[in-house]
This record gives structure tokens, sequence and C-alpha cells, in this order.
């Protein structure tokens, strides 16, 4: 052990991340009797997991009983623009109903039709009400139910400990992690014969975003770096409704249960403006009046879905074309109006989140007046590329599962399904990795020079008694990402953030930290910049090389898709090991879809 290091652990099994994919897994690996161990840069149920709020995307057929997993299938390939890994798709649209009914065997508390089933709400892209939920407070649901049968099963948790890198072994088997508490600054090492990351997102790299402080990109990243491939990094999912007011909550999420529950987006002119934005591929099912589309809340037969709940990416667009056209709200965004369709009580009862963050942040009574909502950076869709029934990478002991797993939503992901993925592939990780494990070939120890490496680069900022500011370097991360790599894309932009993003590398480089190593925000944040700037960088070469318009991903001067580019992800990697390491791109063709599978789609076009 390193002098640096006074603290040393061993597992079976090491989760990074605390969220519905990482508690998932650790109940999978603790059920087949391995020794868990869950590493958490916050605190036990403290995820991104709850920002998810409307549900959970299964199809049981509890309100529609034609719906089927064929039909999900069919509804998260379309809304993923095809970019999709199909396997990952089939796998989640017919496990999904098990893992619902399975959280509900653990005690989760789901809304109740009248006859006793399980209640299932309308989501953008979802062809049928399909999502699961409890009231507006579903992944706090989820998170709670997960979090307690943990613990239950006595697996050991360590809370705000940050892990800096990833360690292999001689034969370059994944061997464990080197990282710090971030209460004490000492640093902490642990060994384990497989590691599955589940560290959500990366959404701080942008100015607008739902992310907590947490989304940084650290799992993308140690998985670069570690030797892994990125797959679809320039698929960035800006939800369309965030809070735009007041400022102090600007991105805060708003659920799309508000729009699944019969809310209408307005512009400044009162014009219902979706209707006149609905894609070629969505037109037959959407419907082409207000009186057509308010049926749909009552009885599918009798109309078209809203143009409301198409796919989020085709919201988020409208939305933002509307501002850019003058139509705005007063503060930057439009208006979600459900106050004049839904009686107060009802929106209290079915979103009473929503009722009190807007009530309590912002002072707007939403069973009365409409709110500000505009898009935000919420999700990224590109991840790492993984084996889609074992979540295994092409670095053995390696795995990943949830948001910073790559392929399952395609070039855009569907509202509901990211809870449904959380379990359903966090519980195929753990499973995986017992499989990794049982075969025998795992790492006995980690490189050492890793550990010592990893040390020094985190310590370097102390070291530098003049330098950069973290909190300068990362405001102005934020800015330059929202500005050239936001929403709406062009070939000027990002070339000017990839010369940037170099400058960046350099700024990181010559950071420096005041104080000691305890409770220090700055030093905290130094060590999240490296992850941030390799995110950075990855979402624009993809959005560089990707010239074409698909799903989360816009360019403004190739405005349509490009049937070459739909056959193929860009997957990205680095040979060097290091955050400011070269990254090289390969052309990965997508998996062709067995024709009982393709059927599935042609029948829906």
């Amino acid at each position: 052990m390193s002098e640096a290091v006074q603290e040393h652990h061993e597992y079976d099994v090491l989760i990074i991340g605390a969220g519905g994919a990482g508690l998932r897994a650790a109940i999978e690996a603790k059920q087949r009797g391995l020794k868990v161990g869950i590493i958490t840069k916050s605190l036990l149920g403290k995820a991104h997991t709850v920002m998810a709020e409307g549900g959970m995307a299964a199809a049981m057929g509890n309100v529609y009983p034609e719906d089927n997993w064929k039909v999900h299938f069919r509804d998260t390939m379309r809304g993923g623009k095809y970019l999709n890994n199909y396997r990952m798709a089939e796998l989640h649209a017919k496990e999904a109903p098990d893992r619902v009914y399975e959280l509900e065997q653990w005690g989760a508390l789901f809304d109740r039709t009248k006859d006793g089933k399980i209640l299932q709400r309308d989501f953008g892209g979802h062809r049928y009400a399909r999502l699961a939920h409890v009231g507006d407070r579903t992944g706090l649901e989820l998170i709670r139910t997960l979090q307690q049968k943990v613990v239950s099963m006595g697996t050991d948790v360590f809370m705000e400990c940050k892990v800096l890198k990833l360690l292999h072994d001689a034969e370059g088997r994944i061997a464990g992690c080197v990282g710090y508490w971030r209460a004490t600054g000492e640093f902490v090492t642990f060994q384990a014969k497989t590691v599955i990351l589940a560290t959500g997102g990366a959404g701080k790299s942008w100015k607008f975003t739902s992310n907590s402080w947490e989304g940084t990109g650290d799992g993308h990243a140690m998985a670069l770096w570690a030797g892994a491939r990125l797959i679809d990094m320039e698929a960035v999912q800006f939800h369309p409704t965030g809070m735009v007011w007041p400022l102090s909550v600007r991105g805060l999420l708003v659920t799309e249960g508000v729009r699944g529950d019969g809310g209408v987006l307005r512009n400044s002119l009162g014009e219902r403006f979706m209707f006149n934005y609905v894609a070629d591929m969505f037109r037959a099912e959407t419907a082409d009046s207000e009186e057509e589309a308010d049926k749909w809340y009552d009885d599918h037969s009798a109309g078209r879905r809203p143009p409301e709940l198409l796919p989020r990416d085709e919201v988020a667009r409208a939305i933002n074309t509307e501002v850019k056209a003058g139509r705005g709200s007063p503060h930057g965004g439009v208006f979600l109006d459900i106050a004049t369709r839904r009686t107060p009580e009802f929106i209290r009862r079915r979103l009473p989140s929503m009722y009190h963050q807007f009530m309590e942040l912002a002072g707007v009574d939403i069973t009365r007046e409409a709110m500000e909502i505009g898009p935000t950076c919420h999700y990224i869709m590109g991840g790492v590329q993984v084996d889609a029934d074992s979540q295994e990478t092409i670095v053995p002991g390696l795995f990943a599962a949830g948001e910073v797993g790559g392929g399952m939503h395609g070039a855009n992901r569907l509202g509901g399904n990211s809870l449904s993925d959380l379990i359903v592939f966090g519980r195929r990780a753990g499973i995986g990795a017992a499989e990794y494990i049982e075969a025998g070939s795992v790492a006995t120890a980690f490189d050492q020079s890793e550990v010592d490496a990893a040390i020094a680069d985190a310590l370097a900022p102390f070291t530098r008694a003049e330098g950069e500011n973290p909190y300068s370097v990362h405001h102005d991360l934020q800015e330059m990402m929202q500005a050239d790599v936001g929403i709406i894309r062009n070939a000027g932009e990002l070339e000017e953030a990839r010369v940037k993003l170099l400058a960046f590398t350099e700024r990181v480089k010559h950071i420096s930290v005041k104080g000691g190593r305890a409770y220090n925000p700055g030093w905290n944040l130094a060590t999240d910049l490296p992850a941030m700037i390799t995110v950075s960088t990855c979402v624009t070469i993809g959005a560089t090389l990707r010239k074409e318009s698909r799903g989360g991903h816009t360019r403004e001067d190739f405005p349509n898709p490009d049937p070459e580019l739909g056959k193929i992800n860009f997957a990205q990697s680095t040979d060097g090991g290091n955050w400011d390491s070269p990254v090289t791109v390969v052309e990965s063709p997508i998996l062709v879809m067995p024709a009982e599978l393709k059927a599935l789609l042609e029948e829906a076009k």
C-alpha cells in the first residue's frame, strides 16, 4: 500500500454509484452470495434517480390491455431514431414489467387503478399509458425501496467518497479503484474482482441542467481512461420542461407527468404551438386539432395523441424555435398550462411535488396560473459501450449500467424509460459480474503505480502557489458548452468548442487550490474537472462527426437525418490512459436486427 493511502478494502463486486442501477446491481450480486461494496460520491438516497419523477415505463397493460412489450420495443426504437442497440431495447421492453412487480413486492407503493392494479400514465413517445408511478415522486420511491432492500441485506456502503481512477492488474483486468474521502481528504483504495459503474450522467458541464453537483461524468471518463469505449456521446437530451424562473432554480425539472395529465404548451401569443411541429414519422398518430387531442386523455380510441406528448427531442426543439422567433415567455421560455384544464384538487393529488415546487421556489400556484418552462440539459444517451445481455465492457472485469451505459436509448430517450432501464440493466450487470467471477479469470492485485499516479495528479493543485481558480474554469466551461454544444449545433461553433477545450485542458493543468484537503469544495471541483473536460471533448467530437440531425443531436447545417449515418455509432477510445490523452474514433456498425423484430418496426410505418 502507498504511504499516502491509510485505508484499504476488498470486495468481490465493487459498485461505483448508488442510484437505481447501482442499488439494483448490488441486490443481485448480494443475492448470489458475493461480497459487495457500494461507493457513492454523495449520500445514500441522494441520486439523480429521484429526478425521474413521472414514472417508470413498463408494458404491463393495466390501463390499456392492448399494450405489450412489442409496442414498447417499437416506441423505444422509434424514439431513439433507430440508433439504439436493438437487443438492449428488446430486453428492456420484455423485462421491465417483472422489475416493476418486483419493486412492489419489496414495498414500493404505486398509485392504483379502481380495481387495484398499478396505475399507468401517459408520457411522450409512448403509444399507450405505460408509466407505473407514485404521484410525481416515482424516482424517490424507487430509491427508497431499493435502499431499504440493500441496507436490510447488510451491504457495505461508503458515502462521500470520490473515486479518482479505476485500477488494473498486470494482465489489464480491472482490479479496483482509488479515491478519497470528501470529509477528510484521506486517500483510500478498493481491490475488487469486478467493478460495476453506475455513476449516472454528465449534465454539470452545461450551464442550465437538472443534474445535481454529482453529475460530472466521472464514470464515462474513468471507463474511457481504463480502456473502454464510449458511444453516441453527441446524443445529449435537453428535457423540454425545466423551470426558467427564478434564476436560482433555473433548470430544475418539471415532470413530463404535467403534460401526461393534460398540461399544454403555449407561447406568448397564447397559441398551442406544438401542432405546428409534428414530424412526419408521428403525423399519423398525432391529433390535428385541440378537440381531437383533448379526447386522448379520456379515451385513446376517441382521438390521436396530443402533440405535447411527442418525444422529448421534438418538444425541446419546438420550444427553442418559439423562443428564438420572439414568441417566448418573459424569462426566455414558454408557458406550460394545466390550471385551465384540470381542477385544483386533481392537480394537487396527481402532481403534489410540482405544486409545492412552484409554490415554494417560484411563488407560482400551478392550480391557478401557467408555469414558465424551457429546455434544460437532463440526460446523456451516450455512454460506455456494453454487451446487452451482461453489461460487460471490452475491459475484462468492468461493467456499466444506467445512464453511464450507452446503447439502450439511441439518439433520444423516451420519458419513463430511464427508471425501468436502471432496474432492468442494474440487475443484468449484477448477474454479469457474478458470472464473470464464477468463470475464474479475475484480478488478484492492482498496479500500485496507477495508485501513485492518481494520487499525485489529485494533489498537484496544492503544489501551485498561483494558478487558475477551479470555479472560474468550471463557469467558463459551462458557458462554452451551453453556447457552442447546446441544443442546436453547427460546424463553426463545434470547431470553436474543440479549440477552446484544448485551452481548458491546459487551464485545468494549472489549477491552484488553497487550504487543506478536508472539506475543501475547491479541491473537490478540481478533481471533477478532468472528467468534465474529457466528457465535453467526447460530446464535441461526436457532434462534429455526426453531420445530420437525429434525436437529441441537432445540426442546423445538416437539418435532416442521413440514412448512412443511421447505420453506425461513433465509438470513442483512448490509448493513453490519462485524462488528457488524445481521443480516437471508429465507426461501430449498429447490430443487425433479426427479421422478427424488424417486422415489428415495419408494421408501424
